[in-house]
């Protein structure tokens, strides 16, 4: 499975602003809003929900058919302590993982420097500079003639 996560800081947090072992390199992905959007619309939920299926078994069903899989995790903020609001992770299995490679990317960006010069503005207390540095993220709408993820 591959993972989009569209959170910078959560990213952070997961790869330890770039020192942890084997995640010294930190890469932009961008990809089309179309193949995002197909990803949220045939994703299911990574965990279950007594609302959305009828059973525990009826979504292990639908987690094993569907080509995506949602699951939300916390935020995070400069110091990548956890915040009470979640972040998106949607993980790609066979299918979508195809058209993510071979469709929807559209550019690739090293930004390594940048996370390590964000990094170094908090680990200064700059957190105002460190904020103004982040990549400009914002919550996505779907539209309405998309259905939501089950």
């Amino acid at each position: 499975m591959t993972w989009i996560k569209p959170s910078f800081l959560w990213m952070m947090y997961r790869c330890g602003w770039a020192t942890k072992p084997d995640q010294e390199t930190v890469l932009a992905v961008e990809i089309t809003r179309a193949g995002f959007e197909w990803a949220l619309t045939h994703a299911c939920s990574a965990q279950y929900d007594s609302r959305v299926h009828p059973s525990a078994a009826a979504w292990k069903r639908a987690l094993k058919r569907a080509p995506a899989r949602v699951q939300w995790d916390p935020e995070r903020d400069l110091h990548l302590r956890p915040l009470a609001h979640r972040s998106l992770q949607l993980g790609l299995g066979r299918e979508a993982a195809r058209r993510y490679a071979d469709e929807w990317i559209v550019a690739i960006t090293d930004v390594t420097a940048l996370v390590r010069e964000i990094h170094d503005l908090v680990r200064r207390g700059e957190l105002s500079a460190a904020a103004a540095r982040l990549p400009d993220e914002r919550p996505l709408a779907l539209s309405a003639s998309r259905p939501a993820p089950v």
